[in-house]
């Protein structure tokens, strides 16, 4: 009970500790607009009880951590340094060995007095560039020898004003030349960047106490693990919609413009899509419920407030009050949608068939099954919905499908899969094998159970293949891994990403943690995490694996092994591998298009290593065209090859360029304010692992010739076989 009565007393001095720690800091004229909730008070100690109780990792929130939970904040905050002074720094630093005791207890003090500070150098920072942009624009030498780092993120605090005003004189200077080598003329380069900047100071008033919370909170899990990770709200709603697959809505994909929320696109066949008046680039000024009622003015709105407004029940109305795309601004149109589910079919699994020979010339059809997520509605489930939607069921559905088109083999697509739901990659790994474990699974006590198909079964007997990068992760990951295992296919692409780890969501007072709980191993005993999974027959790559996969990231746990398990071997391959990547490099030698790529990645292993940006135009013209050249130079190779026309130039983007408007359906709580970087969890796909539309998929072809290659030998070798008895 007197424990009870003190967290009472703690929560009403909550406030009082925040002016007067923000007196401590020489804070005396913040307004503190964002303080946090009691809700959020519990959900911190809870948060940590978890962690300390259910972690993988088993580890302790102590004073070591707390210091490391410290820089890890001001990190999230101020990724680049262009804030904070080595002064903030110091007067942060005694709560280094405090956090811990403070969270524990519920205290965030720390988090909304450090954001404050941000806040407002932040503030003062953008409205001081908006103020002195004419003067800095206009007096830009481009004739100078300087150069702006690139990798900004280990440079020490700046000790003096002047010295972070050279930062920022050094970052727009980098953008307003980027938009000169566009062609942009000064008065154009002048309103873009003022557009920018108003644009990232009208998105930091539109910070809430959520977001404050939810930064401070994953600096702490992120110390876990990479993968372990606090939800608010919001983002736990949306996890649950990409996990489905579908939400009740109008399927309208909406993003914030100035001060306005924007149409981008309509979901195909969606609500909205079906009643036909509304279209992209529609401005969104009012939101109404129901057919009849009051509309209220969303100008000025979070994104995310005017996403909650516009979702609801199905078979409900919603009323948008829009500016046309094509119309002024003092047009008008008011338009009624019928909520209904909206189903993401773009991001569920797909099929298509692609024709190739063998080595011996026969053509053969090959079924490509691309599967970018393993997704699963889970609420449907629980109903009892016949008609759930899972990653299993459609590509069963699809299987059928290619059957009947009268494919020879199949390829599953792993490209860029992330993952998802661990019971689907079980599931999806039982198509393929008749019955038996596909991955094992051991507890932070250390226990190991084993998951896969209990039961015989009818399954896909014919030759796979699974193609995977180095962004094909977790569920994606054990599925590549089984099949390699039962020797049922053939794995080929690039070593994964290594995540091995299995999360579970837990409900907290506000929000929910995702908290790895275990670590999941291969039926040959060996652990994905780390280390990945290796392919059978390995293909160029423009991924860096020093940057990009599970061993890049910091607090990630270790690769080990355990006891293997036994089980069949379908010995698909038996000794033909050999063979098949012979075949394969011989292919690789002539075919330009695979040259092409290999040259590709030798372009890209140059570029990584720039440290810094010219700031001289002279100098910029030069990279740029040197880096044009040398694209050419590999186009007109692969030209050449095939007997196309040659090129006398290619457009080449600037490396250094800064897109105009970012999406900003990334900005806020998961960004960057000042810069509208996206604070993912892992990289974005680069170009080149899966070509567009107009270019061959180089690499999904040569998957499918060593496909057909392992089917005209493996019916040599039944043929022998045959024939020696």
């Amino acid at each position: 009970m007197q424990r009870v009565v003190f967290k009472k007393m703690q929560r009403q001095t909550i406030g009082l500790s925040l002016t007067l720690f923000a007196a401590l800091c020489c804070l005396p004229n913040v307004l503190w607009a964002l303080a946090p909730t009691a809700a959020q008070s519990d959900t911190m100690e809870s948060m940590i009880a978890t962690l300390e109780e259910r972690h993988y990792a088993s580890k302790s929130y102590d004073d070591l951590l707390s210091a490391q939970h410290l820089s890890a904040y001001l990190d999230s905050l101020d990724p680049q340094r262009m804030f904070f002074m080595a002064a903030d720094i110091a007067a942060f630093t005694p709560w280094e060995k405090r956090l811990d005791d403070l969270s524990r207890d519920g205290d965030l003090t720390p988090a909304f007095t450090i954001f404050a500070r941000y806040q407002e150098q932040l503030r003062a920072r953008l409205e001081g560039t908006l103020e002195a942009l004419p003067q800095l624009v206009a007096g830009f030498d481009y004739s100078l020898d300087e150069s702006l780092a690139i990798d900004r993120g280990e440079r020490p605090w700046a000790e003096s004003t002047a010295q972070l005003n050279d930062r920022w004189r050094k970052q727009i200077k980098n953008q307003a030349l980027s938009l000169r080598l566009a062609e942009q003329s000064e008065a154009d380069i002048l309103e873009t960047l003022t557009r920018r900047y108003t644009n990232q100071l009208y998105r930091l008033d539109q910070y809430n106490e959520q977001d404050v919370f939810a930064v401070y909170a994953n600096a702490l899990t992120e110390l876990y693990d990479p993968h372990t990770s606090y939800f608010s709200p919001r983002k736990a709603e949306n996890f649950d919609i990409n996990m489905s697959l579908s939400f009740d809505g109008i399927g309208a994909v909406l993003q914030a413009d100035d001060e306005y929320t924007k149409i981008v696109r309509l979901v195909p066949a969606g609500p909205a899509d079906k009643q036909g008046q509304l279209r992209p680039s529609d401005l969104v000024i009012g939101v109404g419920q129901d057919t009849e009622g009051p509309l209220e003015n969303v100008i000025g709105w979070r994104l995310d407030e005017v996403v909650d407004l516009i979702r609801g029940p199905r078979e409900t109305y919603v009323r948008l009050e829009v500016i046309p795309s094509k119309g002024k601004t003092d047009e008008r149109r008011i338009i009624a949608i019928e909520r209904n589910q909206v189903k993401l079919e773009e991001q569920s699994a797909q099929s298509r068939v692609i024709e190739v020979k063998d080595s011996d010339g026969r053509p053969r059809k090959i079924g490509v099954i691309d599967i970018p997520a393993f997704y699963i509605d889970f609420a449907a489930l629980r109903r009892g919905d016949e008609d759930y939607k899972s990653t299993t069921r459609d590509v069963r559905r699809l299987i059928d499908e290619l059957e009947a088109e009268g494919v020879d083999g199949l390829v599953i697509d792993l490209r860029n899969n992330g993952g998802g739901s661990l019971q689907e990659a079980n599931d999806l790994t039982g198509l393929f094998i008749e019955y038996g474990p596909t991955v094992q699974i051991r507890s932070a006590q250390r226990r190991v159970w084993r998951d896969g198909k209990r039961r015989r079964s009818a399954y896909y007997e014919g030759p796979i293949g699974v193609l995977i990068n180095r962004l094909s992760a977790s569920a994606s990951e054990i599925f590549a891994g089984a099949i390699q295992d039962y020797g049922r296919g053939l794995v080929v692409g690039n070593q994964s990403f290594g995540k091995g780890t299995v999360q579970s969501l837990l409900d907290l007072p506000e929000g929910q943690l995702k908290v790895t709980e275990s670590k999941f191993y291969r039926i040959s005993g060996d652990s994905t995490q780390h280390r990945g999974v290796l392919p059978d027959i390995t293909f160029p790559s423009l991924f860096n694996h020093e940057d990009i996969g599970e061993s890049s990231l910091d607090h990630a746990l270790d690769w080990d092994q355990i006891s293997p398990v036994r089980h069949r071997d379908y010995n698909l391959l038996g000794a033909l591998l050999p063979t098949l990547k012979s075949r394969h490099q011989q292919r690789a030698l002539a075919d330009p298009d695979f040259l092409y790529l290999t040259d590709q990645v030798m372009m890209a292993e140059e570029t990584k290593n720039l440290a810094t940006l010219p700031l001289s135009e002279t100098a910029r013209k030069a990279m740029r065209t040197a880096q044009a050249d040398k694209a050419l130079a590999i186009e007109n190779k692969r030209r050449q090859t095939k007997g196309q026309p040659l090129l006398d130039s290619l457009l080449v983007e600037d490396p250094s360029a800064v897109t105009e408007e970012t999406s900003d359906e990334t900005q806020g709580p998961d960004a960057n304010v000042a810069t509208g970087e996206p604070a993912a969890d892992q990289p974005a796909a680069q170009a080149g692992e899966k070509d567009s539309e107009d270019e061959p998929d180089v690499l999904l072809l040569e998957t499918g010739r060593i496909l057909a290659d392992l089917m005209a030998l493996t019916q040599v070798s039944v043929a022998t076989r045959s024939e020696s008895r």
